[in-house]
């Protein structure tokens, strides 16, 4: 699928959707004037290739494949000299399909599964740190990137309302109809 870039405004920033250069996946990024967030699809192959490297099994390296993963990169653009800090709790951020709302699937849900499934703790920290933080304090300039899991099967389509905290006010909005990656099997060499 291409997407041709697009954009809509939201209640308090602007969403352009399209096709990611270097993924050659579709992306969603939500912009302010002090905060980017841009979300990249994962196909479920490449998820299970990336933790079965890094020492999950069959089984496991599929629920997490099966999570509808997005590669995050969260950004303050606001100029160095602005002083604006940007902080984030990603347990605040909720999912909203079907009419039901949830929350993203975090790091610590994660863990805690995997020690009570005797994941290897090699596996459990390659995995830890692929994932964005929970939590994040940001300088202007500062960013960061990882994944995060939406706990949804591939191909979904869903809402998501982020939060996050600049100078001590908190802010809500909504990115709309963010789809999961379908669940497809590409070569490789023909991807990109």
């Amino acid at each position: 699928m291409c997407l041709l870039p697009m954009s809509q405004v939201s209640a308090k920033g602007t969403v352009l959707t399209g096709t990611d250069e270097g993924a050659q996946l579709p992306f969603w990024e939500w912009r302010s004037d002090t905060v980017s967030l841009r979300l990249v699809q994962r196909l479920p192959d490449q998820t299970r290739a990336f933790f079965m490297a890094r020492g999950f099994n069959k089984q496991h390296a599929e629920q997490i494949a099966q999570s509808c993963i997005f590669q995050t990169v969260y950004k303050n653009i606001a100029p160095a000299t602005s002083q604006r800090i940007i902080k984030y709790d990603l347990s605040k951020w909720r999912v909203i399909h079907n009419g039901k709302v949830q929350t993203l699937k975090l790091r610590e849900s994660w863990e805690e599964e995997w020690r009570s499934k005797k994941v290897p703790p090699s596996a459990v920290i390659a995995f830890s740190w692929s994932l964005i933080p929970t939590q994040q304090s940001y300088q202007p300039q500062d960013y960061n990137w990882g994944m995060t899991a939406y706990n949804l099967p591939p191909g979904t389509r869903f809402d998501l309302k982020m939060v996050w905290t600049q100078e001590g006010v908190e802010h809500t909005d909504v990115i709309k109809n963010i789809e999961c990656a379908p669940d497809v099997h590409l070569d490789p060499k023909e991807a990109f």
